[in-house]
């Protein structure tokens, strides 16, 4: 079995060495699956492990780069799912005890692309129930049990996508797709220490995937490198007639040099006001990092809108139709937070005069969002002002004097734009922090390669948690 130095590499590396046939990719799965298998449970990570497929997947893949079939930098490469992307005869939970025994016929288009590109899917991931779109506030949301960090078990992983997170994390997978609504894609990240991007709304079907707000929801790769998201996002993205939401583009990649390029950077303001102090020191260091390869400009101003109450109107709305069916029926109290068995009530009182508001408002905020930033290459500032919260707190009275800030997370997802976040350091407890990197829609390239360069200048994604 391979070592931590294989299964810790990144995407780029093992897939160049599968290539090469310096790794076998039936020796590289069953490393994976064997660490997935020991560790994965005691971090609240996985819910099904594919043994079977992936060890079939994985000799097909063996014997076509041994034929000279290479079909990519995923080819062979073991990868894990979050447990709302639809796989044929595999179970699909959503996390959440009333669908624990829901198998679907066909596979998320995610899914399939993967497949097409060589990837081997050796697990369904832990996910916080029904994505959090009830309302929850407790680690201790799903039926698998709390996420964990494997940088400390006794906190977090980030939610939603919990288990996607840390099995990227702990090196049971070489990469992981998640989700993301309002933040489950960048919480994971950060508070495991590992790449999270988030795509522009559209540049990724959602055919398959568990509907939560189907005017927010998005799909996307967590990771080791932002490199890594460039591939694995190459390999996702492009029109599907299966999702109408889809953009009718393809993304291609190749990492480009950024050697001599200047980047215009801005720091969303406020952004430090609530952070821990070791937040604050982090991104400030960072910052000092930046400017190496970039004009960094401070205090640059989001528009004046009410971000956060109104993508709360619009997942509570959108959240209640999804599940109604499951509130109505009682089912509902099957789920494992309290305020999940109760949350999905509050969405059914929202009024149609409400939810078009929140619509309209949110329109409004789409033209002076993209002209601020056509201003820069990416507006920066800390993924989260706080490291993980504690497990068996609510996470209200975890760091009750962090709690406010710029609502960034909220206004971007409001206006479906991208962002990649990055680890940039530890805080207390020794958990990570990072720091996220947000662009116009369509930017992604761009913001790989800023993160990339950051990256090829810093050591923090190499670091492994002590397992």
């Amino acid at each position: 079995m391979f070592g931590d130095d294989i299964l810790y590499a990144s995407v780029r590396d093992l897939g160049n060495w599968l290539r090469s046939k310096r790794l076998s990719p039936v020796e590289l799965t069953e490393s994976y699956l064997e660490r997935l298998e020991a560790l994965g449970p005691k971090l609240g990570a996985v819910v099904t492990i594919t043994r079977e497929l992936a060890l079939e997947e994985a000799r097909a893949a063996e014997k076509e780069i041994r034929q000279g079939r290479y079909r990519g930098p995923l080819h062979g490469i073991p990868y894990g799912a979050k447990d709302l992307l639809a796989t044929k005869g595999i179970p699909t939970t959503w996390g959440a005890a009333p669908y624990k025994n829901q198998v679907f016929d066909f596979d998320a288009t995610v899914v399939e692309r993967l497949r097409h590109a060589g990837a081997v899917l050796i697990a369904k991931l832990a996910m916080v129930e029904l994505a959090g779109g009830l309302g929850y506030n407790v680690a201790d949301a799903s039926f698998t049990g709390p996420g964990r960090t494997p940088w400390n078990t006794n906190y977090w992983s980030g939610g939603s996508s919990s288990g996607s997170g840390a099995a990227v994390a702990a090196g049971l997978v070489a990469f992981a797709i998640g989700s993301e609504t309002s933040g489950s894609i960048m919480t994971p990240a950060a508070f495991c220490g590992v790449t999270g991007l988030r795509p522009t709304y559209g540049l990724v079907s959602r055919h398959g995937a568990m509907a939560l707000c189907w005017t927010l929801d998005k799909l996307g790769p967590l990771c080791r490198t932002a490199d890594d998201s460039g591939l694995i996002l190459a390999a996702m993205a492009g029109r599907d007639s299966k999702d109408p939401t889809t953009l009718n583009e393809k993304f291609g990649y190749s990492r480009a040099s950024s050697k001599g390029k200047k980047f215009r950077l801005g720091i969303i303001k406020g952004t430090m006001e609530k952070a821990q102090p070791e937040v604050q020191r982090n991104f400030a260091n960072s910052c000092e990092i930046l400017k190496q390869f970039a004009h960094v400009t401070p205090d640059v101003e989001l528009p004046d809108f009410p971000y956060g109450p109104v993508i709360d109107i619009i997942v509570n709305a959108e959240g209640a139709s999804a599940f109604s069916d499951l509130i109505e029926s009682g089912q509902v109290q099957e789920l494992k937070a309290p305020k999940d068995r109760i949350g999905g009530y509050a969405g059914l009182t929202v009024s149609a005069v409400d939810y078009l508001r929140a619509m309209r408002v949110r329109g409004l905020m789409k033209q002076p969002m993209d002209h601020l930033l056509s201003q820069f290459d990416a507006l920066i500032a800390p993924t989260v002002p706080t490291v993980s919260y504690p497990i068996g707190v609510e996470f209200e009275k975890a760091y009750p004097e962090n709690e406010g800030g710029p609502a960034v997370i909220p206004a971007c997802n409001a206006v479906g734009v991208p962002a990649i976040s990055v680890p940039n350091g530890c805080g207390r407890e020794n958990l990570p922090t990072g720091i996220q990197f947000i662009g116009r829609a369509r930017s992604e390239r761009t913001l790989i390669q800023i993160a990339s360069a950051y990256q090829d200048v810093t050591d923090w994604h190499r670091r492994r948690p002590p397992m």
